[in-house]
């Protein structure tokens, strides 16, 4: 019976392309800029967006434009004030928009790395989750992402490469599934941001 299954289970792979994978990184001298392409190259491919502001002020103007679009909003923990979008507080599970603040990223993946002290459930009810992050905090890969952060890591982390996704049933691609169907990164450029 088992033999039986597994072959069924080949049968219908076989004719499925191969999924190619991204090469891993090759030495570790990347600068902040082409980190920060990498990153948003990843990112993007795994079905993210990523905005790129120069300076709090522009980071400011363009969040009072992106969050108009929202009735409410879910803000985690650690988000400046600065950087709070004005519009009504919701808890997470009725927000339509989920605020977090970052501890880093890494450009290997398009991965976003989150704690878990920011607030899980802003970070996975609402529909939409947009995620704040420096550019200086943009590492080439999750080691060296590790090992930076490691003095102040929490006792949990959560690592997003992407909005939700899964094709478990009738292997039909469905957003959203498991968390937010849209993942929003602003990388903020500029030292002294916040």
């Amino acid at each position: 019976m088992r033999e039986r299954i597994l072959a069924r289970i080949r049968r219908g792979l076989e004719h499925r392309p191969k999924v190619a994978l991204p090469e891993p990184l090759v030495g570790s001298a990347f600068s902040p800029e082409e980190a920060l392409a990498l990153f948003s190259e990843r990112l993007t491919g795994n079905g993210g967006e990523v905005v790129r502001l120069e300076g709090l002020e522009a980071a400011q103007e363009w969040l009072g434009h992106f969050a108009q679009a929202f009735a409410g909003v879910a803000v985690g923990r650690t988000v400046p004030e600065a950087l709070q979008p004005r519009r009504p507080l919701l808890p997470p599970e009725e927000a339509p928009l989920g605020v977090s603040w970052a501890l880093g990223a890494v450009a290997e993946t398009g991965t976003v790395i989150l704690s878990s002290q920011e607030g899980r459930r802003t970070q996975l009810l609402p529909p939409t989750h947009l995620v704040f992050v420096p550019q200086e905090e943009v590492y080439p890969t999750l080691l060296q992402a590790l090992q930076a952060l490691r003095p102040g890591l929490p006792s949990a982390i959560g690592l997003h490469s992407g909005p939700s996704k899964s094709a478990d049933i009738g292997q039909i691609m469905v957003k959203g599934v498991h968390g937010p169907g849209r993942l929003v990164v602003a990388v903020l450029q500029g030292a002294g941001l916040v």
